[in-house]
């Protein structure tokens, strides 16, 4: 398209992309200051670029990701994707979680099915930063729910943030269900979003218990941003045995593997 065609937000938008192809990770305070823009602007122009180009957000900016072939779907395209898996994994989730428990949910498919399984459970907690889940829990007379606010992500309706941090450095989980979107003998557990990834962490380190929940897609694949080494986690739950040399490190660190039947 000839240059004179564009709109000013267009063009604003296509040197935000030259920026990114040269230099591989560009600001939001680079923007402004190379484009003469406000803050808001720039954080727009990244969250369209996103959706369109091979462009991550990430916490202050975003990085270009041309050479990662995998981007991150949305919560209702994930939702077309192994249904039946995950509502397997979330059945064997459920059934692991006792009266008394206090139960953390981070966002995600399978942690949805998840939360709709413990919908009518009684005398327990549940921590959750991903908005969908509260809706979820927030009608049930038998649930304590602890919500972490923070900054909204659309594409899993997690809550995410310096907000979200702070809650959840002061809270005691029990039992943490942790969806992920890639599980790695080198990598670990891998996320598309940095911030997800950050209040992952958080989450892992709060919790007595992490329990890994992913369908056999997650497996040997690795997404952009590491969350955390394989060894961190108590257990995982997905719907096929993990063989070859996943499964034996798993074996050999004592992980325990559950398979939805």
């Amino acid at each position: 398209m000839p240059e004179q065609s564009l709109t000013k937000g267009e063009q604003r938008r296509r040197s935000i992309l030259g920026m990114l192809k040269q230099r591989g990770r560009v600001s939001v305070q680079d923007i402004v200051e190379t484009l003469h823009c406000s803050e808001a602007t720039a954080r727009r122009d990244l969250d369209a670029l996103e959706q369109t180009d091979s462009v991550i957000r990430t916490i202050g900016g975003a990085i270009y990701d041309a050479y990662h072939a995998t981007k991150e779907a949305s919560f209702e395209e994930k939702t077309s994707l192994s249904w039946v898996e995950k509502e397997r994994i979330a059945v064997t989730a459920a059934s692991l979680v006792e009266e008394g428990d206090i139960v953390g949910l981070s966002g995600g498919t399978t942690t949805y099915l998840i939360a709709k399984q413990l919908k009518t459970r009684t005398g327990i907690t549940v921590v959750t930063n991903a908005l969908n889940i509260a809706m979820e829990l927030a009608d049930s007379d038998g649930i304590q729910l602890v919500v972490a606010g923070g900054i909204l992500r659309r594409k899993s309706y997690e809550l995410c943030g310096p907000l979200t941090e702070k809650v959840v450095e002061h809270l005691n989980i029990g039992k943490m269900f942790l969806g992920i979107d890639g599980f790695a003998l080198e990598q670990g557990l891998t996320t598309h979003s940095e911030s997800e990834a950050q209040i992952a962490k958080i989450l892992i380190k709060r919790s007595e218990r992490t329990f890994a929940v992913f369908d056999r897609s997650k497996v040997d694949r690795v997404s952009l941003f590491t969350i955390a080494p394989i060894n961190s986690i108590h257990a995982c739950i997905t719907d096929a045995p993990l063989a070859g040399p996943i499964g034996e490190q798993l074996r050999k660190r004592s992980i325990r593997v559950y398979v939805a039947q």
